[in-house]
């Protein structure tokens, strides 16, 4: 039996890299300070995350102005990152940025400590015109770490469950989903607790850790940045669903320790082992080539035990 502990931030992150690193520095001294082992915070730490979202319908001026404003491209060798790797000494952190690869930028995270980059990720599924700055990531890999095997995710993924499944069945026990999660862009409230965006990231993050039944760490940004305000909300979800730690609407740092492998365990053997009951062979379907457009799912696209018409079914005796 081993505890771990484990804290993630809300905090707030823009362009300016120096303050990004004394943000950074404060995080771990409170990590620290709760006893903790992983640190999870969040996406586009280093640089900042996009001034808005959407596209589309815009000028060219318009779409040169966003593109001056894209955040710095880092190297996952370059010695941003290793800036990070020499403050970490013996704690596993996890946070975002915008990664080069030639003239190519991804939506990034990156997993290291003392002893450098444990792994990295680019983030797969792209929302509300992010695909007209970043190009897209390829694949879900856990890897291990001094805290267990993890996975990474970034901010949209955590609404699509095959993603987290993917990672939850290369085995991962933990995985951080870090995020520039903002408020609702229309109907907007004064209670931060009634946004809509925010209950939905709130539903996903349960979601996923109790489908999975893993140990799910959610970072968010906070305060504002361009047009967007975040709903922090970070949280520590334990593989039942329940919030083991969380910020709320507010900046800061929630922590908590446990024993990974006797949760896990526990949950597990309870008689739904959500992994090992599963039934692959109905679920082609799921993961076929994509189908659907607009907002319509054609009914020659829905999977074949669902397309039966009334006029096929047999007659049945009284």
């Amino acid at each position: 039996m081993t505890d771990i502990g484990i804290s993630v931030a809300a905090a707030e992150f823009g362009r300016d890299m120096e303050q990004a690193y004394r943000t950074i520095g404060e995080l771990i001294g409170q990590a620290r300070a709760a006893g903790s082992s992983l640190l999870v915070l969040p996406e586009a730490c280093l640089g900042g995350y996009l001034p808005s979202l959407g596209g589309g319908d815009e000028s060219e001026e318009q779409r040169q102005r966003r593109l001056r404003s894209l955040p710095p491209a880092l190297e996952l060798d370059g010695p941003e990152i290793r800036r990070v790797v020499d403050m970490a000494g013996d704690l596993v952190i996890t946070l975002g940025f915008c990664e080069a690869d030639g003239a190519d930028r991804y939506n990034a995270a990156v997993t290291l400590h003392g002893d450098g980059v444990l792994g990295s990720y680019r983030k797969v599924h792209q929302p509300l015109g992010e695909n007209l700055c970043y190009r897209a990531g390829d694949k879900y890999e856990a890897f291990d770490t001094p805290v267990g095997r993890m996975g990474m995710q970034i901010c949209y993924d955590k609404a699509f469950p095959e993603a987290a499944r993917t990672l939850a069945l290369d085995g991962a026990e933990i995985i951080t989903s870090l995020s520039a999660w903002p408020t609702a862009r229309t109907n907007r409230v004064d209670n931060p607790e009634d946004d809509r965006w925010k209950q939905r990231f709130d539903i996903y993050d349960r979601a996923r850790a109790t489908e999975n039944q893993v140990v799910w760490v959610a970072s968010n940004q906070a305060g504002t940045f361009g047009s967007l305000r975040f709903v922090c909300s970070a949280k520590i979800v334990g593989p039942g669903g329940e919030i083991l730690a969380t910020t709320g609407v507010e900046p800061g740092l929630a922590s908590a320790t446990l024993d990974v492998q006797a949760e896990l365990d526990a949950i597990r053997s309870g008689g739904m082992y959500n992994l090992r009951d599963r039934r692959p062979e109905l679920y082609g379907d799921v993961v076929a080539d994509n189908r659907v457009s607009g907002t319509q799912l054609d009914a020659t696209a829905r999977p074949s035990f669902l397309r039966t018409t009334t006029a096929e079914l047999e007659p049945v005796d009284a």
